[in-house]
């Protein structure tokens, strides 16, 4: 299959069925986040709520995300993901039951939220790691993980479009209902795949409390992965929370309704998949700090003129801006680490990234909320951005000291790579190391950071 430079992860087979099928379904997840954001404003007219259910389900994956990580590198991970999106489907489902029979309660929606971070916590370790499988050459991977995010962005632009007139016309609980339909496509994906007969790790023979051991001692002593995660984590902290507080802007600042909400979020979307487009075009990692470290200010400036503004098109050009940062932090955050990574280690550190990636947004979604019921929605969302801007200052001033530690590690994996194709085997399925692609490519990491 022929498939231009910015879509090459697409030629490999496995990887192709999911990015369809995980399409299909991530368009009624997007329509679900809307209908549930929506549904408690509807039934609260509290941005202190809002935040407390947003924090139910982001506060589980964080608790459990390393834990639940050790776990993913001992499972087959096709098996996991089936499990995992049917448990979703499930949890879907429930809430459009008891929407569409309108008993629905405040405290049943947080149960199913705390329900849907308990899957996340598996869910989202196990699908990165997944990546390496559904790529059989390495030196897609970079490419596989920003076209995995363009799908993700890409849903989020159509979802929440469809959401809002579906809820303007039907309600919420329909929103709900297609999307545990949807989970269909991605299992149908996955169970069409052909991987090889062994895709777990074998056990180490290692308690799963020493392995989380191993893996905090891997984050916390190498630098760069430690900076990085530490800016995705500030990031979410203070960037992200914006998107719990939407409803609130489309209701209270800009006068609208469900269908202004929908309109917000798909132009975050808009913003969120020229970024995860812009990533797809990269020919290399080639510069990706220094992308980090401006995608953190402008998602900063974004935010302050966003709360600045209460006409409608105007709010709505600031929040493309606002939807390309916030995805370019966590995209590159991404694309860097599972870079620098060795693959023995690569779920469990993933779950630290699941970490700071839900760990840090159900205690920024109850600071916004606690601050706009105070100060008002849109001085929450300047203040954020302000401290944003702070962060990028911040990983500036790292940016110096982890630079040689990098370096040091992908001249490490262009060693094993030359020490690697010495053999006469190039191991399982013919994949390359990500070290050997890097060597190909000559990456000169003394010019690129």
């Amino acid at each position: 299959m022929s498939v231009s430079h910015t879509w090459r992860a697409l030629r490999h087979r496995n990887f192709r069925l999911f990015f369809f099928g995980q399409s299909t379904s991530l368009i009624g997840t997007w329509m679900t986040r809307l209908a549930t954001a929506w549904l408690v404003y509807r039934l609260t007219h509290s941005a202190l709520l809002l935040g407390v259910v947003s924090f139910s389900g982001q506060i589980v994956s964080c608790l459990l995300g390393p834990f639940a990580a050790v776990w993913v590198e001992r499972l087959e991970r096709r098996r996991l993901l089936i499990v995992t999106q049917a448990a979703a489907a499930v949890q879907s489902l429930g809430l459009a039951v008891l929407t569409l029979a309108h008993v629905i309660t405040l405290g049943e929606i947080i149960a199913l939220m705390v329900f849907q971070g308990l899957i996340n916590a598996f869910d989202m370790p196990g699908r990165q790691s997944f990546l390496v499988q559904m790529v059989e050459d390495r030196g897609d991977l970079v490419n596989a993980i920003a076209i995995n995010s363009s799908m993700v962005n890409g849903a989020r632009l159509i979802g929440p479009a469809i959401g809002g007139l579906i809820i303007a016309g039907f309600g919420e609980g329909w929103c709900f209902f297609i999307d545990g339909v949807s989970y269909l496509a991605v299992i149908a994906s996955l169970v069409a795949m052909r991987l090889p007969a062994l895709s777990g790790r074998a056990p180490s023979g290692n308690s799963l409390l020493e392995e989380l051991r191993e893996g905090w001692n891997y984050v916390s002593g190498f630098a760069p992965i430690r900076t990085v995660l530490l800016i995705l984590a500030l990031t979410c902290l203070l960037g992200w929370p914006y998107s719990v507080l939407l409803p609130v802007f489309a209701g209270q600042v800009l006068h609208g309704g469900a269908h202004t909400l929908g309109w917000l979020s798909a132009a975050s979307g808009v913003g969120a998949f020229c970024s995860a487009l812009s990533l797809a075009m990269r020919k290399s990692i080639k510069g990706l700090t220094h992308t980090l470290q401006t995608a953190v200010a402008v998602l900063g400036v974004g935010l302050i003129f966003f709360g600045l503004s209460h006409v409608l098109w105007l709010s709505l050009l600031l929040i493309v801006v606002v939807g390309f940062g916030v995805i370019q932090v966590a995209a590159v955050c991404n694309t860097i680490i599972q870079s620098l990574v060795p693959d023995d280690k690569r779920a469990r550190v993933m779950g630290y990234y699941t970490m700071a990636f839900f760990g840090s947004a159900p205690f920024g979604s109850l600071m916004a909320g606690a601050l706009a019921e105070h100060v008002g929605a849109p001085h929450t969302v300047m203040l954020t951005g302000a401290l944003c801007i702070a962060s990028a200052a911040w990983f500036s001033l790292q940016l110096p000291k982890i630079r040689p530690e990098m370096r040091a590690a992908y001249r490490e994996k262009e060693q094993s790579a030359q020490r690697e194709s010495e053999q006469p085997s190039r191991g399982v399925s013919g994949t390359t190391p990500l070290g050997a692609v890097l060597s190909q490519r000559r990456i000169s990491t003394s010019r690129s950071r």
